[in-house]
């Protein structure tokens, strides 16, 4: 209800005013019906059982009871509700603790009662396969790191140790050829029925690659501890020596790891030339040509006059001879020379060698 609908003694029973005070007639509008019955107070179940309004006071509100009587709703203040804490009016670190508080209330403690509930409930046991599996999966991964660090070694740090150990015998050897005094005129020539013995792992030459730039040295002896595992090129025991009038220069090494001195081997055709620098001369070999692959136990080859060489008789020859295919050692790889050449220190190095 409007607060304009309270009685006003000057209007008329609709509401008073200009049109309450008189009808529409039949005289038309603007004229007023003859009254037929004076006004008279009204009953007290009426509208007059609203007391008389206060008039407005002049320069005063329009409605001066609104102030007191407002029509705003008032929620009624929850059961059990804090009320909202004042606003701290401390220092920066009162606020910051007044702050913590109003989110901690705001945000409850749902997560950390269910994490209480998830710690004081004990973990369900694990079946034996999942166990086996897991330790199983462990075991393969070690293993596999434990393959990779063993094949990092075999490829990479021999290499590295037996070029150390090699380059060193080598420079050793060297050394000592410059040191060797020249054999002097009328000197006695050393007796070829009378070789000199090296012991096993004693290195005593050199042997050079010109095709492929590589020296490496030659110690007595195939020991793969002692010898052919330092990078050296290892001297068949047994077998013929550079020197010689007759026999088989025959000689084992590495193709893979351990310095890798046959590596490229293969690589050396017919004409292809072979040196072997000792404490007294040079020795050039040409390769008239090779087996590419051979049994492990074909040990004829190193014979005086070798197998498979196509020599019809007694010679001064030399044998290569390393693993094939490469990084395995089923067969062997075979490689035929026959001298062609000897030549005292006294004269220099070959041709071969220094590509004159």
């Amino acid at each position: 209800m409007r607060p304009e609908g309270r009685y006003q003694p000057e209007a008329g029973p609709y509401g008073g005013g200009e049109y309450g005070a008189q009808g529409y007639g039949a005289h038309g509008y603007g004229e007023p019906y003859p009254s037929e019955h004076p006004a008279q107070a009204a009953p007290e179940d009426a509208w007059g059982v609203y007391e008389q309004a206060e008039q407005p006071v002049a320069g005063g509100p329009e409605y001066p009871w609104l102030p007191d009587q407002t029509l705003q709703l008032r929620l009624p203040a929850l059961d059990g509700a804090a009320a909202e804490p004042a606003p701290p009016t401390g220092g920066r670190a009162e606020r910051r603790r007044a702050a913590q508080g109003r989110t901690s209330v705001r945000s409850g403690g749902g997560r950390r009662r269910a994490k209480g509930r998830a710690a004081g409930r004990a973990r369900p046991k694990e079946s034996v396969a999942v166990v086996a599996a897991r330790f199983g999966g462990e075991l393969c991964i070690t293993l596999g790191l434990v393959m990779l660090l063993f094949v990092a070694y075999q490829l990479w740090w021999t290499n590295v140790q037996a070029d150390a150990a090699a380059d060193g015998a080598r420079n050793q050897l060297e050394q000592q050829f410059d040191a060797q005094p020249p054999a002097q005129p009328g000197q006695p020539a050393p007796d070829p029925n009378k070789p000199e013995v090296f012991e096993p792992g004693k290195g005593f030459a050199i042997i050079y690659l010109p095709k492929l730039g590589l020296k490496f040295p030659i110690a007595e002896g195939t020991s793969k501890p002692s010898v052919l595992d330092k990078g050296l090129v290892g001297h068949y025991t047994g077998t013929g020596m550079p020197s010689d009038k007759s026999g088989n220069f025959a000689l084992a090494a590495h193709r893979n790891t351990h310095g890798e001195p046959f590596r490229y081997i293969n690589e050396l055709g017919k004409g292809d030339k072979i040196v072997v620098e000792t404490a007294t001369g040079y020795y050039t070999y040409e390769i008239t040509g090779g087996i590419p692959e051979t049994s492990p136990n074909n040990v004829s080859v190193i014979k005086p006059v070798p197998n498979g060489a196509g020599y019809a008789g007694p010679g001064r020859y030399i044998t290569l001879t390393t693993c094939t295919p490469e990084f395995t050692s089923k067969f062997r790889l075979i490689v035929f020379g026959k001298m062609i050449e000897e030549r005292p220190r006294s004269q220099g190095k070959p041709a071969a060698i220094t590509g004159g």
